[in-house]
């Protein structure tokens, strides 16, 4: 099979020289899927055991501990994203930053635009990006019904989440107001957006040199108008027959797509690695941005590990080929 991506190796004498701390929700987990975390607690892990057969010389942690004080490494792998408190993405390379650490992935300001899904949004606008109406509910702002997006079924969720944790949808301004109310009480901003009838299209990105588009892949919906909800991502109940993770190739689309993921990309580089998400709806023709997921779940069941078996890779390729860029971007390696 033809190679997308030419895969990088770190040399031997850098993984000699090179203290890595590889630092994850679930880098020590040893069991299957987590009661509340699912398929990530069987991502971290896997990750994990990649990162020892590469033979590095690695510090494993599984909390924000272990980067409170110097932890005495060169580079940090942090795949500790959601660790229960809002805009937790920007922790770990804030951290990293205090202590002059480099690190994998975007800078903490980037990290926390990504993050944000209205601020995601202003950017894929300016860039020229066709994206939904929508409006975000700050906590503690008010909660206006002129700012609401009309439509007959609307999206309200978490600004900062992940994985749809908290989506719910309403038909009314009554309903919207209740579910803004529930994740206020949660603690977290609320967005709200028109629902979407159609297909996700997902857009792995690779910052190797230039940024390559990765193969497209598609959550080709059974129903149209489903919502795909947390535990269905997490595989915590079944989903097969509601939609299934497919590979995308139209000769339509895929162009089109791939040159709003240009505009946009341009926007957060560096950033290692990403994932761009699209709504397309092939009965009216219209695509739409949804967000954007740097530093995004690198599991081999999922998006990017699906994507870089597409593009030739085997899944430790694909995390050397990831971790080798960036300790060159960084210094650390020439």
């Amino acid at each position: 099979m033809a190679r997308l991506v030419e895969p990088l190796t770190i040399p031997q004498e850098a993984k000699e020289r090179l203290r890595i701390l590889f630092i994850a929700k679930h880098a020590l987990w040893s069991g299957g899927l987590h009661p509340e975390d699912g398929n990530h607690a069987v991502y971290h892990q896997e990750v994990r055991t990649i990162l020892e057969e590469l033979g590095l010389n690695l510090t494993l942690a599984n909390s924000f501990d272990a980067l409170i004080k110097d932890p005495d490494v060169d580079f940090v792998f942090p795949l500790l994203n959601r660790a229960g408190f809002v805009n937790s993405e920007m922790l770990g390379p804030l951290l990293c930053n205090m202590h002059r650490i480099a690190y994998l992935g975007a800078s903490p300001i980037v990290r926390g635009l990504s993050d944000d899904k209205h601020l995601s949004k202003l950017v894929a606008e300016r860039a020229g990006v066709p994206t939904a109406p929508w409006t975000c509910y700050r906590r503690g702002a008010p909660v206006d019904e002129a700012d609401c997006p009309r439509a007959e079924r609307l999206v309200i969720k978490p600004n900062a989440s992940s994985a749809s944790w908290g989506v719910q949808d309403a038909h009314d301004w009554a309903g919207v107001v209740n579910a803004v109310a529930d994740i206020h009480g949660q603690g977290h901003d609320a967005i709200v957006e028109p629902f979407l009838n159609g297909s996700d299209v997902e857009v792995p990105v690779l910052t190797v040199g230039d940024p390559i588009v990765m193969p497209m892949l598609i959550f080709q919906q059974a129903d149209p108008t489903h919502l795909r909800t947390y535990y269905e991502k997490r595989d915590l109940v079944g989903r097969a027959h509601k939609y299934s993770l497919d590979p995308f190739d139209d000769e339509e689309w895929v162009p089109k797509i791939a040159e709003l993921t240009h505009k946009l990309f341009r926007e957060f580089r560096p950033f290692d690695y990403g994932r761009f998400e699209f709504r397309l709806d092939r009965e009216t023709g219209d695509v739409q941005f949804l967000e954007v997921n740097l530093n995004c779940n690198l599991w081999s069941e999922k998006v990017f590990g699906r994507a870089a078996a597409l593009a030739g890779l085997t899944q430790a390729e694909l995390i050397e080929t990831i971790l080798a860029d960036s300790l060159r971007r960084n210094g650390l390696i020439g």
